[in-house]
């Protein structure tokens, strides 16, 4: 009888601690459904088994030309499982006023973009988007604590759905840093 607790105890054990190895959907970006740049549902479980590049956006920034290697990254993986997602925030210095309409007229005319753009949200402060929640809060993404520090920080989601790393406004989406990590 004793030997039979123990194992139920051991396979208690391994259960919990399979468990808890186990990603859990609060600890993704599938939770959320978000609202593309036309006003239209956008649900990030769609992106199951590919990896995603979170990026906050802005049409007047000094770093505004990344937009151009975003849409040559995009380009270069997009059938490789691998996405880019702008999300425009007008958070710092008034850099992204537009209307979402004049937002998407602005990457097509000056940049061609072609990967999602969703609608302009916040990405600090009170109004933060539950995404950039998310995002920046250990409790939420069960990774790390981070700050949006200006346009186009980069969020690396890998393909199970999870934050696995903060890329910073200036580096640029060509980096060595980033292509190696699409590439792995």
């Amino acid at each position: 009888m004793k030997q039979l607790f123990f194992t139920f105890i051991l396979l208690v054990m391994t259960i919990a601690t399979t468990q808890a190895q186990k990603p859990s959907d609060n600890q993704t970006i599938y939770q959320f459904t978000v609202t593309d740049i036309s006003g239209k549902p956008f649900d990030l479980s769609t992106l199951k088994g590919k990896k995603v590049m979170i990026v906050n956006t802005a049409s007047k920034c000094g770093l505004t030309p990344q937009y151009k290697e975003l849409e040559a990254l995009y380009e270069r993986y997009k059938d490789k499982d691998f996405v880019i997602i702008g999300f425009p925030a007008n958070n710092f210095l008034g850099q992204e006023p537009g209307s979402d309409e004049q937002i998407a007229s602005f990457c097509s005319i000056n940049y061609g973009v072609s990967f999602p753009m969703m609608s302009k949200i916040s990405v600090k402060g009170k109004e933060m988007h539950p995404l950039y929640q998310f995002l920046t809060q250990k409790e939420k993404n069960g990774v790390e604590d981070s700050k949006v520090q200006w346009n186009f920080q980069k969020y690396l989601i890998g393909k199970d759905g999870r934050l696995e790393k903060v890329i910073a406004p200036r580096t640029l989406p060509s980096s060595e840093e980033v292509i190696q990590w699409i590439e792995k």
